[in-house]
């Protein structure tokens, strides 16, 4: 809600969505919240590596993963979108890119995440838990009054993971997808099983062949259902069309999500498949 409202005031400026979903996400990014940005759960070395991409009316896109010590990847992604040729850059080398846009290197390991991840090591026992290890995302999504939709998708990746691992929020068709003709998608939950579907993109699509964004969502996370981990993981997926309607779904019970609309900004619980 806080990152929705920030946006919110970008938008009833006449700004546009694409500065809007830029802004929101900005806010969890700085937030001290064991899942995005500052203050994210490390991978199983203690390493706090972060992932994110935006994506713009146009179709322009840009994207960083497995970036360390710059506390908002989504900002960073949006100068790979705009002062380079590419759409994805990774590592040492978004790093690079980064500090030579001028942001700075950050200690990212809170003591709170550093604390837990020290007691995560005594077991040092993998197996996500639902709605709390794997539900690490955020996604915005916008329409501003010009009619133009923009997308943004931001987070420190599944806690504890392997170093390198890289999810879906990242990957363009997976965490997130804009399509300005049809409406936008983005997704939550465990990236592994996102990116075997192409969700963001697969949703967008359906909207394209008629479904309205509930429809669209539910019918991605039934496919994801049938993977042979589903009833152990959390997937949610959130849709916006180009009329403003909304959509919703989620794998397991225990997701929701925030819509500003008409300066009310409102929780909604979402349905799900199991």
């Amino acid at each position: 809600m806080n990152a929705n409202a920030a946006a919110w005031k970008v938008l009833s400026r006449g700004g546009t969505s694409l500065d809007a979903v830029e802004a929101g996400v900005r806010v969890t990014e700085a937030e001290d919240n064991l899942s995005v940005g500052y203050g994210g759960l490390p991978d199983r070395e203690g390493k706090v590596t972060l992932d994110a991409c935006i994506m713009d009316a146009n179709g322009d896109c840009g994207s960083v993963a497995f970036l360390e010590e710059i506390k908002h990847p989504i900002s960073v992604a949006r100068m790979v979108m705009e002062k380079t040729p590419h759409v994805m850059l990774v590592g040492e080398g978004a790093q690079q890119f980064a500090l030579e846009q001028g942001f700075k290197k950050e200690n990212l390991l809170t003591e709170k995440a550093e604390k837990a991840w020290k007691e995560w090591l005594v077991e040092s026992e993998y197996k996500p838990i639902i709605n709390v290890e794997n539900h690490d995302t955020i996604g915005m999504l916008a329409l501003d009054e010009t009619g133009n939709l923009s997308g943004a998708c931001t987070t420190s990746g599944l806690s504890y993971k392997m170093r390198g691992r890289i999810g879906d929020s990242p990957i363009i068709g997976a965490g997130l997808f804009v399509d300005n003709e049809v409406g936008a998608a983005t997704a939550t939950g465990m990236g592994e099983a996102i990116i075997k579907i192409c969700g963001a993109h697969l949703i967008v699509e359906l909207m394209r062949q008629g479904y309205n964004p509930q429809e669209a969502c539910e019918v991605a996370v039934k496919r994801i259902s049938k993977q042979k981990n589903a009833r152990d993981i959390q997937i949610g997926f959130l849709a916006l069309g180009k009329n403003g309607e909304t959509g919703a779904y989620a794998l397991q019970p225990g997701f929701d999500y925030a819509t500003y609309a008409s300066d009310q900004n409102d929780m909604t619980d979402v349905d799900s498949f199991f």
